[in-house]
C-alpha cells in the first residue's frame, strides 16, 4: 500500500515534497521579514514544523501556545505559555506575526486578531495559513467527532496530542475580510490554493479521487473557493 501511494506521489506529484503547504507558507513569510524584524509565532507549539524556523533570520523570534511544550521550542529566542486572545508582550512590539494550522482551531477569531493588532506596530503584517472552509476536508471535519480527527491524522502519521479541536470561524476569504474590517487591518492578499490531496492519501483509491478534485478545482476559476488552502496576509493601518 504504501509502495503504491509512493509510486502515485512520484507519478502525479513529482515537484511536491513533504509539507509542500508549509514550504510555500514559509515563502510567503520571508517575503515579509527582514534581518531587523521583531516576529511572534502565534501558536508554535512544540517546534515540530521545520519550515516555520525563523531563528537567526530575524532581530528577535517569539512565539506562544497553550502547549507548555512551547517553552522549549528550539525555533524561538522565547516561548511563552498564554492564549491568543491575551498575548503577553506590550503595544506595537512586533513587525510580523504569523500562525501556521492555528486560525481554524480558535474559537474567537475577532478577539484574537484585535490583540495581533495591538502588539503589532503600524504597517506591520499579518500572515495566517489555514483550511478553507469551502473545502471537503473542513466540510467532513465539521460533521465528525474529535475521536474521528484523531483517528485520521494517526493514519496520516500525526500524533493525537497534536490534533486539536476545530471550529471554522476564520476559515472562508469573506471571513478574512470582515474580520479584518472589524480589527483595524488591511487585506494585502488572499490566496486559495490546491495542491497534491494530502488528507487522501492514505490508500491508493482515495488519493485518485483527491487527485481528479484537484485537477478539478485547478482547471476552473469559477471552483477556485474549493481549493484546501487559505493564506491570508494583513496589514495594520
Amino acid at each position: 500500500m504504501k509502495k503504491l501511494v509512493a509510486w502515485l506521489d512520484r507519478t502525479l506529484y513529482p515537484a511536491f515534497a513533504g509539507n509542500w503547504d508549509d514550504a510555500l507558507f514559509r515563502e510567503r513569510i520571508l517575503a515579509r521579514l527582514t534581518r531587523e524584524a521583531s516576529v511572534l509565532d502565534l501558536g508554535a507549539g512544540a517546534g515540530i514544523v521545520g519550515a516555520m524556523n525563523f531563528k537567526g533570520l530575524a532581530k528577535r523570534v517569539c512565539g506562544i501556545d497553550l502547549d507548555p511544550r512551547v517553552v522549549d521550542n528550539p525555533y524561538l529566542d522565547e516561548g511563552l505559555v498564554s492564549d491568543g486572545d491575551s498575548i503577553p508582550y506590550p503595544d506595537d512590539s512586533f513587525d510580523l506575526v504569523f500562525a501556521d494550522n492555528v486560525f481554524e482551531h480558535l474559537e474567537y477569531p475577532e478577539a484574537v486578531l484585535g490583540e495581533i493588532n495591538r502588539v503589532l506596530r503600524k504597517g506591520g503584517y499579518m500572515l495566517f495559513k489555514t483550511p478553507n472552509r469551502q473545502h471537503y476536508m473542513p466540510m467532513i471535519a465539521r460533521l465528525t467527532p474529535h475521536r474521528f480527527h484523531q483517528f485520521v491524522n494517526r493514519i496520516r502519521g500525526r500524533s493525537e496530542v497534536d490534533t486539536f479541536p476545530t471550529f471554522y470561524r476564520a476559515n472562508k476569504a469573506s471571513d478574512v475580510h470582515a474580520l479584518a474590517r472589524k480589527t483595524g487591518f488591511e487585506v494585502a492578499a488572499i490566496s486559495l490554493i490546491e495542491g497534491r490531496p494530502e488528507y487522501l492519501r492514505m490508500t491508493p483509491p482515495t488519493y485518485l479521487a483527491g487527485a481528479a478534485y484537484e485537477r478539478l478545482v485547478n482547471r476552473f476559476g469559477a471552483l477556485a473557493r474549493f481549493r484546501i488552502l487559505l493564506i491570508a496576509e494583513l496589514r495594520k493601518a
